[in-house]
């Protein structure tokens, strides 16, 4: 899927056994609606859980043994 006009794709990348990868012109906020500064373009949002800069992926996920797959996982 491409967007659509002149405005940027935004693409969002689960890699396997890691972070979700967004590239793309994105706003990250909290719930009140407060806006996060990712401070970095692409931006890697943690799925482990265990990340020290959540919502920000550090790493952590090598270390803690956090599996999951890149693809839809089945029921």
């Amino acid at each position: 899927m491409s967007g659509s006009g002149d405005e940027p794709e935004v693409r969002i990348v689960p890699y396997r056994d890691g972070p979700l990868l967004v590239r793309g012109p994105v706003t990250i906020c909290d719930q009140e609606g407060n806006e996060i500064d990712a401070g970095r373009s692409p931006v890697a949002l943690c799925r482990c859980g265990r990340s020290r800069i959540r919502p920000f992926c550090d790493g952590t996920h090598t270390t803690t043994r956090f599996r999951a797959p890149s693809g839809r996982e089945s029921r």
